[in-house]
């Protein structure tokens, strides 16, 4: 019993992820998503586009990854990928909050929690780069379906969207020309 009343704490507590909300707003839409939204819309892009990973990857860890890389943000809060006036490699804050959220969980669960988010972090792992891929490739679509979204709002240059969304390549090649190409066409550069 004691097991299950931490798994149902952590399920509660969770439910907050609904309300961290991101600068990314939804397709066609001028409303924000939240980080729960965001995270499934991860988790079914990683189902209908794991055939072009650029490796082997265990589909069910890549989706533990999205599915968990952003609940440290009830704690931490979400940084905006394009901001110049904060860090976004605000780790020790992220594992701080890690800790403390995967922590409601029994042991074992808590542990492999905050691996599999660690190995996200670090994105070393063909499961890890295939996970940020699509992390990185959604505000894409989202920003191209929005006349450029916070590209526009922000005065975002073409370079550093480039720049900040090159990684998609780590993971999915085939996604990466394909955002390479919207992007440019958005920025009209050839």
């Amino acid at each position: 019993m004691e097991k299950l009343l931490k798994q149902i704490e952590f399920i509660k507590e969770i439910d907050k992820l609904k309300y961290i909300q991101r600068k990314s707003k939804l397709f066609n839409s001028d409303r924000n998503e939240n980080d729960a939204e965001h995270s499934w819309h991860l988790a079914m892009m990683v189902l209908v586009l794991g055939d072009h990973s650029n490796n082997n990857i265990d589909m069910l860890k890549v989706l533990k990854m999205v599915l968990i890389h952003d609940i440290v943000e009830i704690d931490a809060g979400d940084v905006f990928i394009f901001d110049t006036t904060k860090d976004h490699t605000n780790t020790l804050e992220e594992l701080k909050a890690a800790k403390r959220i995967f922590g409601l969980l029994p042991e074992e669960q808590a542990q492999e929690f905050i691996e599999v988010w660690l190995e996200f972090e670090e994105g070393k792992t063909n499961e890890a780069r295939f996970a940020k891929a699509m992390d990185r490739f959604e505000p894409v679509l989202q920003n191209i379906s929005n006349s450029g979204g916070t590209w526009a709002e922000h005065q975002v240059k073409h370079e550093k969207v480039i720049n900040k969304t090159k990684i998609i390549e780590q993971g999915s090649s085939v996604v990466w020309e394909y955002s390479k190409n919207q992007i440019n066409q958005f920025f009209n550069v050839s």
